[in-house]
């Protein structure tokens, strides 16, 4: 491996860098040429089916099959003159990828001859095998038979010869069993409840969209290199191995001057984003060596969500195509930063208003200060369930590592907006206002955009923070699909909002003036949310106990977090909106359990192999070589002092090598013991739980051992030696 190792780094060292194959046209002359999108369809449709399906995307109409037929034709020709052969329904099963099988056009017509066809009913609904993807018991394996449906919202694009069809993916029994679906339930419920709080203050409101604007971390890694590590092949991260004597403890990296070869695989990658339609704005340095970002203008959230698995795939692809391997997990190595993918999210009206942003006049403020502190609210009560939607094996990792937000759910919103939340807590009397009060809370209230401008600023250790006009959910981690957190969060904000207005039409009934009734909900939520907000050092311990006190949660356990999704309190949060049943809530717990389990399953089994095929023998070797000098002084110098003097150090050195290769060995075994004991549980809750308590330790007490031994074996037969010193090595 020694040799291996070194070969990678020759090959690096005399790596060209790839040119770009960049183009000088302006971006906005090919963006979106492989979308079809609003213009394409007017030009390639009927204007009766362009008209059916612009009603479809804005009101959610259904698509007939006559309408399908005639979409299906347009969309085919399209595709075919851009180069397409293929079509597929591309889709996002429960593996946090995406999924894809591909058709031809190509079937047979009259007297045997051959032609390209494409029907409305292939375009609508395909019938994928879905028996090896994870259902999480809703379905049996024998059982093959699942769904996708065409998410008319999300339009169509071309990969290579493939025409991509956006779509749901359901079961036989209509269970759904991807991140879509649900997502677009969400949107759904979030929407209505929206709308109808919109009402309060502008009647023309009849559509509230959610935003996302994700922020995409990632570190990239020659290709020699990564083969170089089996673990970072294996499970996407470095199991072993030890610091550099310099990462980023300078913050030189950070917003610096970004490599000739990475600048030109950012321009290939962003220029295939253009020809797609994803509307990537930002590239910069992030924090750790050869780690980057890249961030979009936002969009509405399930079209964002699909542009980021579509351009996750697309960075893999082009990643290649300059040496380099891209690595999304949240911490592939220790010591240094980790990735994540910062959701950026809002809520905004079909009539241009943010209803997150400050109005321009009383009312327009009142209706911010509403949703506002419906969002504190809202992550108030549902701070488990929005946890266990960013947590997993590789995230947990990340999170409360001095440089994510901890497991503990909290709000940012600066002190100028925290003070302004006070003196409205105080202001509005839980008796009738006076014409007076009211005329001059309004008055106040009217002043809030000066207040806010320039007093919004970023907390890098909060979990979700307010950042002058949408609320950033940092937790969510880098290899993540966005939808399991926008999920979460719009079922959550959902909810709150029709209990908002549910209760502020209570109080109309009884007299009190809409206004005021408001009024005395707003007040209401900010005394119940006050425990939520914390703007100071997330990561500090203070904070840890003066959470405890406050009773917020923390949860440090991945399957704790997992299983919070079963509470009847959460349960209730997706039922009751229409987002999830009781048996896809159960069938996801027990997904999001095997994901867990497996993880951890394969890092300690790399970790065993590793351990005692390459580490103990190379300890071993080196051993003999000390053994034999030992002999060799003994030989010459006999049993004297100068024996004893010259010796001593190695015969020392001998006994802790044989210290920790004893440790390595029975480790590895207790570990390999605990993994069956955990495999024979039937309960995935259990055998998850099982892995972490039981098997998931043993990795960082074989890792110890090794690290000591690293530190007594010569490196020039060690195998994995200063792996970050040539990871990041340009």
């Amino acid at each position: 491996m020694a040799k291996l190792r070194f070969t990678a780094l020759e090959e690096l060292l005399n790596r060209e860098p790839k040119k770009s194959e960049g183009t000088r046209m302006p971006s906005s002359d090919y963006y979106g040429e492989m979308v079809f999108d609003r213009p394409k369809m007017k030009k390639y449709l009927s204007p009766e089916a362009f008209v059916h399906v612009m009603e479809s995307i804005e009101k959610g109409t259904r698509i007939d099959r006559k309408m399908a037929d005639q979409i299906a034709l347009g969309m085919k020709a399209w595709a075919m003159e851009n180069g397409a052969s293929h079509y597929t329904h591309w889709f996002h099963p429960l593996t946090d990828g995406t999924a894809e099988k591909h058709d031809a056009f190509l079937t047979f017509g009259e007297f045997g001859t051959m032609v390209e066809s494409f029907s409305g009913s292939l375009l609508v609904q395909q019938e994928p095998d879905a028996s090896s993807f994870p259902s999480g018991g809703i379905r049996n394996t024998f059982e093959a038979r699942g769904y996708t449906a065409w998410d008319v919202s999300s339009p169509a694009f071309i990969i290579g010869s493939t025409l991509c069809i956006p779509t749901i993916f359901v079961s036989y029994t209509g269970h759904a069993l991807d991140y879509k679906f649900p997502l677009l339930k969400a949107l759904h419920a979030v929407d209505k409840a929206a709308v109808d709080v919109c009402q309060y203050f502008d009647k023309n409101v009849t559509k509230v969209n959610s935003n996302l604007g994700w922020e995409q971390e990632y570190f990239l890694i020659d290709e020699a290199l990564y083969h170089a590590r089996p673990d970072l092949m294996l499970t996407g991260r470095t199991l072993m191995g030890h610091s550099s004597a310099k990462d980023q403890q300078l913050d030189d990296h950070y917003f610096g001057s970004i490599p000739t070869r990475v600048i030109a695989f950012m321009e290939d990658f962003e220029k295939e984003a253009y020809r797609l339609g994803i509307p990537v704005k930002t590239r910069h340095n992030e924090v750790a060596p050869n780690q980057f970002e890249v961030a979009p203008i936002f969009e509405e959230t399930n079209l964002a969500n699909d542009h980021n698995q579509l351009i996750m795939d697309v960075m893999k692809r082009v990643a290649r195509q300059h040496k380099f391997r891209i690595l999304f997990h949240e911490k592939p190595f220790k010591g240094v930063n980790g990735s994540g993918k910062h959701n950026n999210w809002s809520l905004s009206t079909n009539t241009g208003v943010n209803l997150l942003s400050p109005g321009k006049n009383p009312k327009g403020n009142l209706q911010f200060l509403t949703f506002l502190v419906n969002v504190l609210k809202a992550v108030h009560d549902n701070q488990d369930v929005l946890l266990g939607s960013i947590m997993s094996a590789s995230n947990a990792h990340r999170l409360g590592a001095n440089e994510a937000p901890p497991s503990i759910i909290s709000i940012f919103l600066g002190s100028q907006i925290s003070a302004m939340l006070d003196e409205l807590e105080t202001r509005v009397p839980d008796k009738k206002m006076t014409p007076d009060e009211k005329t001059a809370l309004k008055l106040d209230i009217g002043k809030i955009p000066e207040i806010l401008l320039d007093n919004t600023d970023r907390n890098r250790t909060s979990p979700f923070a307010f950042t002058g006009n949408r609320f950033e959910f940092r937790a969510v981690g880098s290899a993540a699909n966005c939808a399991s957190a926008m999920i979460s969060l719009n079922t959550a904000m959902a909810g709150q909002l029709k209990e908002f207005k549910k209760e502020v039409d209570a109080l109309i009934d009884k007299g009190v003036k809409k206004d005021e009734a408001i009024f005395q909900m707003i007040k209401e939520y900010i005394k119940q949310s006050k425990n939520i907000r914390f703007d100071g050092d997330g990561y500090s311990q203070d904070w840890v106990e003066e959470a405890a006190r406050r009773g917020l949660s923390n949860i440090s356990s991945v399957p704790q977090a997992i299983k919070t999704y079963l509470s009847p309190k959460s349960k209730n949060l997706f039922v009751d909106n229409g987002v999830f049943t009781d048996v896809e809530i159960e069938a996801r717990t027990e997904v999001e359990m095997e994901k867990f389990t497996k993880k951890i399953q394969i890092e300690s089994r790399v970790l065993g192999d590793l351990a005692l095929n390459h580490i103990v023998p190379t300890a071993v070797q080196y051993m003999n070589t000390l053994i034999e000098n030992v002999q060799g002084l003994k030989d010459v110098f006999g049993e004297n002092s100068d024996y004893q003097d010259l010796a001593g150090d190695r015969l020392d050195l001998i006994k802790k090598i044989s210290f920790h290769i004893k440790n390595i060995k029975n480790k590895t075994h207790d570990m390999v013991e605990a993994r069956k004991v955990a495999n024979k549980l039937e309960d995935m809750t259990e055998m998850a739980e099982m892995y972490e308590q039981k098997v998931f330790p043993y990795l960082d007490d074989i890792r110890y051992h090794i690290d000591k031994l690293e530190l007594t074996v010569d490196n020039a037969i060690w195998p994995l030696p200063k792996y970050r010193e040539l990871l990041f090595a340009r």
